[in-house]
């Protein structure tokens, strides 16, 4: 075991896997966990605590949409004892995807979601949309298959895994109802977001649409799709505009890790227009934590922000 843990060791040193991660290749008691997102990432970290050593693959501002295997990541697929993802298609890059499916060891913390309230995971222009983590109270049933796979895998310290979901479940739940107190007291008029890409239809039908409100899409848009990939066209821009104009908005709000060329270009044509629309001092957070050091506080910072800009 040492000999093959070394021979991984040397092979990621040439491969310049950055040193953060040489830790996580030494041959320890710990299970060795790989995520897909820093979401994920931080939901084990939280769940597994000091019996746990996971890292995220996809780091940063990189989008997870289009992430690409680069060298060293094989290394990680094999070393690793458990792999969480998000899946939902938003893994969508060949290699990766390739890596993922049917791979024994790979875990899609969405797929018990949608085997159990498939009515609560979102169909955009025909795709699944996989950004379950902007609803905390969506997100929370993560915890459980989490906890769970951990379980199975290290059955000394189950006990250990069920608490810290539990504690990890409160947190949440508490800090899903701060979201929707603060972000419900601000008027109905004024409860519209136009984000970088389609990323904010979880959190707009949770916390910024009326109760029962049957059409709560109106309230977001954005002039990329699901993936940051995409590119707007003349018949979106004209679309943006149309619900800029109708909804009286005035504030457009940017990504971390999405490009701002969308947006300028739909200042610009409002302006054109007459509109009083200006850009967001301050990026949400999206498809990646951003400056946040936590998954929960990835969403309070979006909350802060957007309730900031809007009360």
């Amino acid at each position: 075991m040492r000999k093959y843990i070394a021979l991984l060791l040397l092979l990621v040193g040439c491969t310049q896997t950055p040193s953060k991660d040489m830790a996580w290749f030494q041959e320890s008691k710990k299970l060795k966990v790989l995520t897909s997102t820093a979401m994920i990432h931080d939901i084990v970290d939280q769940v597994g605590g000091e019996h746990v050593h996971s890292i995220p693959l996809i780091r940063g501002e990189l989008d997870p949409h289009s992430y690409e295997l680069v060298k060293g990541d094989d290394e990680k697929f094999m070393v690793a004892d458990l792999i969480f993802y998000n899946g939902l298609g938003l893994e969508h890059g060949l290699s990766l995807r390739q890596n993922l499916e049917h791979n024994p060891k790979a875990i899609a913390v969405t797929t018990p979601i949608l085997e159990r309230r498939s009515g609560s995971i979102l169909i955009v222009d025909g795709q699944y949309d996989p950004h379950v983590w902007m609803d905390i109270s969506l997100w929370m049933e993560t915890v459980d298959p989490i906890v769970e796979a951990l379980c199975e895998k290290d059955p000394i310290h189950a006990d250990v895994y069920r608490a810290r979901g539990s504690l990890l479940l409160e947190k949440m739940r508490k800090a899903d109802m701060e979201a929707l107190t603060r972000l419900q007291a601000i008027p109905s008029e004024k409860r519209f977001l136009v984000t970088s890409h389609d990323a904010f239809n979880y959190f707009t039908r949770r916390y910024l649409a009326d109760s029962g409100e049957k059409a709560w899409m109106k309230r977001c848009e954005a002039p990329e799709g699901l993936s940051p990939e995409a590119q707007m066209s003349v018949t979106d821009l004209i679309a943006i505009l149309n619900h800029v104009e109708n909804f009286h908005i005035t504030v457009l709000f940017p990504e971390s890790n999405v490009s701002r060329d969308s947006l300028k270009k739909i200042l610009s044509a409002a302006s054109e227009k007459g509109l009083p629309v200006r850009l967001c001092p301050h990026n949400l957070y999206g498809d990646s934590m951003g400056g946040a050091s936590s998954y929960l506080e990835m969403i309070e910072h979006n909350v802060a922000v957007i309730a900031g800009e809007l009360e």
